[in-house]
């Protein structure tokens, strides 16, 4: 069943060039997903479409008002007719892992809110089924981590990528990955490790498991505490 992926947003120009790039271009020609793009302004009332107001309580800047999240959220859910699963995108959300794109590319239909402002009315997160965040900053608004959130499920959609191409990626295996190279052979002095002009597949394979293992040990030691807490 081919994945529908509606983005809200009060800025769906954002989206206009990674809609073209490959993945995303892709992931459409091979009907593998859907990727629309919803202006939450487009369900706000009054001639002027006012999607923000002043916090009530007081307090600096604007706040994504609650209705014309609610009713974007019911419209793109009662047009599909499939499962959806509703994320918002929010600092406040839980940290965004390879483990979660392999989760929701199992979805039949992704809804991502975007918040903007300094916030979204808390009325508006009530429809979120889980919130998202990329780490531990604030961005000016959900559109960034939207394309990065679609990104990562797209390519994982069997057939978007060449077969076997994501398996020994980053964070696939609990490592980052292994370096790569390619031609030529010496680049200013530095050349390619001779293991991988071998040919022996065992001897690359084990090379390319102890470096990934280096690798995360000196960049990403967290990532091995995790691994042997759980």
């Amino acid at each position: 069943m081919m994945l529908k992926i509606s983005i809200l947003t009060i800025c769906p120009e954002y989206f206009g060039d990674f809609l073209k790039s490959h993945v995303a271009a892709r992931a459409g020609q091979l009907a593998l997903a859907e990727v629309e793009i919803v202006d939450i302004r487009a369900y706000a009332n009054g001639s002027f479409r006012h999607v923000d107001d002043s916090p009530y309580g007081g307090g600096r800047g604007m706040i994504l008002r609650a209705q014309p999240v609610l009713d974007a959220v019911k419209s793109v859910k009662n047009a599909s007719g499939k499962r959806a699963h509703t994320i918002l995108l929010s600092p406040k959300g839980t940290r965004y892992e390879q483990k979660t794109a392999r989760r929701l590319c199992q979805e039949e239909h992704l809804i991502l809110i975007c918040g903007h402002y300094e916030g979204i009315d808390a009325r508006a997160e009530t429809v979120a089924d889980e919130v998202i965040s990329l780490g531990d900053f604030v961005l000016s608004g959900g559109e960034p981590a939207a394309i990065a959130v679609v990104d990562s499920v797209l390519r994982l959609l069997p057939g978007n990528l060449r077969e076997g191409s994501a398996e020994e990626e980053s964070f696939e295996n609990g490592l980052l990955e292994y370096p790569q190279y390619t031609r030529p052979e010496v680049v200013e002095g530095m050349p390619v490790p001779e293991v991988l002009l071998s040919g022996n597949h065992e001897e690359i394979r084990a090379f390319r498991q102890q470096q990934a293992l280096e690798i995360t040990r000196r960049l990403r030691p967290d990532l091995l505490e995790k691994e042997n807490n759980q």
